[in-house]
């Protein structure tokens, strides 16, 4: 991990940490500090982070599923359709202990971009950090859904479909150079 941290400097990434639990928030505060993160602002539940956010600039939300009253989950839907959200293109990192695939895609659901199953480790959430640095997704907006875009990855047409992009034999088959 040292080789491939050594290519970021965090230090200029700002994160707001939501968790009920304080010893949870504790270790992810440290390990935040181990990556180089300097500038942390951290909450005990989710409608004081949110008016974190409304005064604090953070380029990463990390938040923990399973919170009272307000869940992360819910937390996620509200910065991301909520009128007076103050960014709702920040990138989200869900933590949770459960490990149901109907827990993920919940959080995509919500707008979450990246999903951690407790226990959480140094590498797992600097991984989660790095990639939303390294594969930024678009973000979609639609009647049903607003967030990051849900696909991971190219997957190109499924098989047995065509791809209809134009490429060298078809413009030449109508005349064009």
């Amino acid at each position: 991990m040292l080789d491939r941290q050594s290519r970021y400097l965090l230090d200029n990434v700002s994160v707001i940490v939501i968790d009920d639990n304080p010893h949870m928030r504790s270790l992810i505060l440290s390990i935040l500090h181990s990556l180089g993160v300097e500038k942390i602002s951290d909450s005990g539940d989710a409608q004081e982070g949110y008016q974190r956010l409304q005064n604090f600039e953070a380029d990463v939300l990390i938040v923990d599923w399973d919170m009272k009253p307000m869940s992360g989950l819910d937390f996620a839907n509200m910065v991301r359709k909520d009128e007076d959200s103050p960014n709702p293109y920040v990138p989200i990192i869900m933590l949770s202990g459960a490990t149901e695939y109907e827990h993920v895609l919940q959080a995509r659901d919500a707008g979450v971009n990246e999903f951690v199953v407790k226990p959480l480790s140094a590498k797992t959430l600097f991984d989660r950090i790095t990639s939303i640095i390294d594969n930024p997704r678009p973000f979609v907006k639609n009647e049903h859904y607003f967030g990051p875009c849900r696909r991971r990855r190219d997957l190109g047409p499924p098989e047995g479909i065509q791809e209809r992009r134009a490429d060298e034999t078809a413009k030449e088959a109508v005349g064009q150079d």
